[in-house]
């Protein structure tokens, strides 16, 4: 049966995503622990503002069970548009399934420190396809789409006909569309039309895996 509706979010911005936004085309290296960093003012805003749109859902459409990444900034999204929504406890799954993507030892680069450090990993990365690389000791997406698959089976049978609020990351967002898609994993690379799934984005599947909505942020802006 699976749940009657699945909401999944990404978590506001992060101290990560500012760092390497500022940094640009500049080698960066981020030494902070990927499950360590929280979010910035704005990711806070833009958490608040997803508080407030769960407030404004009817009731046939607000969460009854609620999905987390173990990470801190996804714990801390959810912590902060909970509090703004005011609708009391929700029973919390803290799920390791929901992390995001592993980088391995390209975790503390951006891009421009790859590229200038290791410029063998993009040309592979190039000839294997963004959903296939998988990076040194790291994961590619279509490792995330396993787990994310035996995920969904577990929601199936311990969510089913209920509503349910996932808070995790872009490659979480991404790799869940592909599974309750229920494409076959060798249209994987269609899945990479959709990014980047942007922060505090919302992105709805009713019954089914039918999709109202990815990707939406027009809650950030009203």
């Amino acid at each position: 049966m699976g749940p009657e509706r699945i909401m999944a979010v990404r978590h506001g911005e992060s101290e990560a995503n500012l760092a390497h936004r500022r940094a640009g085309e500049t080698p960066l290296v981020y030494e902070r622990g990927d499950d360590e960093v929280t979010v910035t003012e704005l990711g806070r805003a833009q958490a608040a503002a997803l508080g407030r749109l769960l407030a404004a859902l009817p009731a046939r459409e607000a969460p009854e069970l609620v999905w987390c990444s173990p990470y801190l900034r996804a714990l801390d999204t959810w912590k902060i548009a909970q509090e703004v929504w005011g609708a009391g406890p929700l029973p919390v799954t803290v799920d390791e399934r929901l992390r995001d993507q592993e980088a391995g030892a390209f975790a503390p680069l951006n891009l421009a420190a790859i590229r200038e450090r290791h410029p063998e990993e993009l040309a592979r990365r190039e000839a294997e396809g963004a959903y296939a690389y998988r990076p040194p000791g790291g994961e590619s997406l279509g490792d995330v789409v396993v787990r994310l698959r035996g995920f969904v089976g577990d929601l199936d049978r311990r969510a089913a006909g209920r509503r349910v609020l996932i808070v995790a990351h872009d490659s979480v967002v991404l790799a869940l569309r592909h599974v309750l898609d229920g494409r076959p994993d060798a249209e994987l690379a269609a899945v990479l039309e959709f990014a980047p799934v942007l922060n505090a984005s919302v992105s709805v599947w009713r019954a089914g895996g039918e999709l109202v909505v990815f990707n939406d942020v027009a809650h950030l802006t009203s």
